[in-house]
């Protein structure tokens, strides 16, 4: 399992989980394109994000991205920046800057493989007897 994280990215979680959904589950490489064709203010650094991640796996294990699918992906709600702005009467309104936080967590593709040679042969259905009636 390879891991990144991103801390205090200047958007909403809202927002960031729309992007999160699209590559949720999917082949790094694949998500690597869907993130590039997003129109987002979140898809750039989520593509970093995932960049650093594949970086990370080559780095540690020498593991090849096209044998990597994203494993997690969460965005979670980072600070909240308060602002104030004036309104009539001389009171005021709160503003919240909300911020998120990025983890991507990449794994490696389990290629299943078929062992006929290990399958136990059954025999056939033999026909039950029926018990007989007293």
């Amino acid at each position: 399992m390879y891991k990144a994280k991103l801390n205090n990215f200047r958007v909403s979680p809202r927002k960031g989980r729309l992007v999160a959904d699209l590559i949720r589950g999917k082949k790094v490489e694949r998500a690597q394109a869907i993130l590039k064709f997003t129109l987002k203010k979140t898809s750039e650094p989520m593509l970093k994000l995932l960049n650093s991640a594949a970086a990370n796996a080559k780095n540690i294990d020498g593991v090849e991205v096209k044998d990597l699918y994203i494993s997690r992906v969460v965005v979670n709600a980072g600070a909240i920046y308060k602002r104030i702005m004036p309104r009539a009467r001389g009171t005021a309104n709160r503003i919240n800057k909300r911020t998120s936080h990025f983890e991507i967590e990449l794994d490696k593709i389990v290629k299943k493989v078929k062992d006929e040679d290990k399958k136990i042969k059954t025999k056939k259905n033999e026909p039950q007897s029926t018990p007989k009636s007293i």
